[in-house]
């Protein structure tokens, strides 16, 4: 596995396979090669499906006309390439037009963008496969070791990744702040209004046995409306997932009045969840749907709460397998393939049901039938059993709803 800072990437939504990934690629391409003039992308499969609503040509148009150069664009939706859905070819070409160089990048979630052979993209791997190579192994090890999650972590990474996690959890917060402050319509034409300062308004006085849910759902909702209007967040372990951990460690934060530093912490243990998650699944919503994105999300906040209430690595682990097995089956399906509905309101779901898994977990000694890593294989298998239409190519489902 790579390090927790491939898996939290600081950048601009609103989509880490759809525009911070395309956006990387264009920029490694262009750097090979920075004598061309003249650069054509060929976007592929879902890439081309919904990059318009995902303000993909934005996104590499920026990079070119910030190199002074000149892009053509063409589309490509019902073509799928066999490696990835989210497929980018880019091109160098002459001034005959002819092609002198070209390259396929593949944009596999998080951000993260790799070829096919995985050799010349790809970091790295610094966790060693026989203690981190599953959650299994991961709790074998720390058991024998007395450790932590997030000490094992730091064993791999050393405290210097501290100052990094530093960064990501000052852009969490951050990113609430500017959603909380932030009103008006979304772009993209849905015409959808921003609801998180009208619910932490009305939050202030809601009261009775649903007043624990009011700050995750505006938190979340903060998060997910920033990063659908492009602001500045932290992929955790996606933008279209990106509300849900900061919400959920903001919530406990302020309520508890926890120190920066256990919430340091909490990121690192969700950081290692998210990262066994993306080296033996994926958490790419267009190959697996949205279980890969907002269900590897609530996985990754259902153990840092269960951590920063005081739960043991068995208990984190049950909170963790809920939040995935509880999304089995969730389709990418959004509306105009815009990151906007179902997405924003399932950031905010998921932040609370994080919190109930956490609890649940809590009441348990950690002992449960399913293992994560068992509901990993099933995630897996699920969503390479889902139709392409629900899979991030806003053809079926709730995409198709006028």
């Amino acid at each position: 596995m790579e390090s927790l800072r491939e898996l939290y990437r600081i950048g601009y939504g609103p989509s880490s396979s759809h525009t911070m990934g395309p956006r990387a690629a264009m920029e490694r391409f262009i750097g090979l090669h920075p004598e061309v003039e003249h650069f054509q992308a060929e976007l592929y499969g879902s890439l081309a499906a919904t990059g318009k609503g995902h303000l993909t040509d934005r996104a590499i148009r920026e990079v070119c006309s910030k190199a002074g150069k000149e892009l053509s664009i063409k589309w490509y939706p019902d073509i799928f390439k066999p490696f990835h859905p989210n497929a980018l070819t880019i091109k160098a070409l002459d001034r005959d037009g002819e092609v002198t160089f070209e390259k396929t990048y593949y944009s596999i979630g998080g951000g993260k963008i790799v070829t096919e052979n995985r050799n010349d993209l790809t970091p790295v791997d610094i966790y060693p496969k026989e203690r981190f190579g599953s959650m299994a192994r991961l709790l074998d090890y720390c058991s024998e070791e007395g450790l932590q999650l997030w000490e094992a972590v730091l064993e791999v990474e050393g405290p210097e990744l501290l100052e990094y996690i530093k960064e990501v959890w000052e852009t969490m917060k951050s990113s609430i702040e500017s959603g909380l402050n932030n009103e008006g319509v979304l772009p993209g034409g849905l015409k959808l209004q921003r609801k998180a300062a009208q619910v932490y308004a009305k939050s202030q006085e809601f009261k009775g046995p649903f007043g624990d849910t009011k700050l995750p759902i505006a938190f979340a909702l903060a998060v997910s409306e920033e990063n659908a209007g492009g602001g500045r967040i932290v992929t955790a372990p996606t933008c279209g997932s990106c509300g849900v951990l900061p919400a959920v460690l903001y919530c406990l934060q302020l309520q508890d009045k926890l120190t920066d530093t256990r919430i340091y912490r909490a990121l690192l243990t969700a950081g290692i969840v998210g990262n066994i998650v993306k080296e033996n699944g994926s958490i790419s919503g267009a190959e697996v749907g949205c279980q890969g994105e907002v269900g590897v999300a609530c996985a990754m906040a259902g153990a840092a709460a269960t951590q920063l209430m005081g739960g043991s690595i068995y208990q984190i682990e049950y909170a963790a397998e809920m939040g995935l097995e509880h999304h089995l089956g969730l389709t990418c399906d959004p509306m105009k393939g815009l990151v906007q509905i179902p997405c924003i309101e399932r950031n905010a779901m998921a932040a609370m049901r994080a919190l109930d898994h956490s609890i649940f977990a809590l009441f348990s000694d950690g002992r449960h039938k399913v293992s994560f890593d068992a509901v990993i294989e099933v995630m897996m298998e699920t969503g390479q059993a889902l139709p392409s239409l629900y899979r991030e190519t806003s053809m079926g489902g709730l995409a198709l709803i006028k």
